[in-house]
């Protein structure tokens, strides 16, 4: 049993999955889209990741500002998480992403990856970032 991570952007969503023993996060997979309210294909791609690696929750990073209020896309990430928990029947938590995609930019670097190239990474470390913030927050690491 494994749980997942997500970071819920416009057009792509990073996925991380936690090992069995659900003590670290890894990055595993960018899924994207053409257009923001395009989504079946998007639902599909989760729902066959939760059924391969017995997912038990879902960790949905909650975009809020650094004043702590909702930010801009805080009520179509709602909007996710209901539609989420109606089609996996899983609980969907949402955590606070400040500052993850930053975060995932900074790691990157460090590791060398060029800039032109961690557009294709950021999505999915940012959801790792959210995923690993969540196993630690609840001592599940």
């Amino acid at each position: 049993m494994r749980i997942m991570g997500l970071d819920y952007g416009t057009k792509t969503v990073g996925v991380a999955l936690s090992d069995e023993l659900m003590l670290t996060a890894q990055p595993y997979i960018t899924i994207e889209r053409k257009r923001p309210d395009k989504l079946r294909q998007t639902y599909a791609q989760i729902e066959a990741l939760i059924a391969e690696y017995q997912v038990t929750k879902i960790v949905l990073g909650y975009p809020k500002k650094m004043d702590n209020t909702d930010g801009e896309r805080a009520e179509d990430t709602k909007l996710f998480q209901e539609a989420l928990e109606r089609r996996t029947g899983l609980p969907v938590v949402l955590v606070d992403e400040r500052l993850t995609t930053v975060e995932a930019d900074r790691i990157l670097e460090s590791y060398g990856v060029k800039h032109g190239s961690r557009k294709e990474h950021i999505d999915k470390m940012a959801a790792a970032i959210i995923l690993q913030n969540y196993l630690d927050q609840t001592g599940k690491a």
